[in-house]
């Protein structure tokens, strides 16, 4: 039974590498200028980052988000009470869901990472 206490306990926080990245996502999306929608109503980019950080809080209390991926696909793609999808809408572009916008900005970070190798 202890073993089932120690892997819950360390199940809690994402790895440091992923931590980093979701610190890196909202800290993009905090100084894109973007619009951030949910729920039907927009929001500031700083706005959407307290709320994301929020939604992170509660999985990481349950042991729910291990990787960036995750954060987006549990916390950063859709309300949680209405289903509806979140849009994020940079300056005059057209809205596109956050899920692809937060992906796209996930690649742009892995590719700048230091000392990343060539495919």
């Amino acid at each position: 039974m202890t073993g089932v206490v120690v892997a819950a306990s360390f199940a809690a926080s994402p790895a440091p590498v992923a931590r980093a990245e979701i610190e890196g996502l909202l800290g993009r999306l905090e100084v894109s200028g973007c619009e951030f929608q949910r729920n039907g109503a927009w929001y500031s980019a700083t706005e959407a980052k307290a709320h994301l950080l929020v939604k992170l809080s509660y999985l990481e209390d349950r042991g729910m988000v291990a990787s960036a991926e995750q954060f987006i696909e549990r916390a950063a793609t859709q309300s949680s009470m209405t289903g509806r999808s979140y849009l994020v809408r940079c300056a005059s572009a057209a809205p596109v869901p956050s899920s692809v916008w937060l992906s796209a900005q996930l690649q742009l970070m892995r590719s700048a990472r230091p000392g990343k190798s060539a495919p």
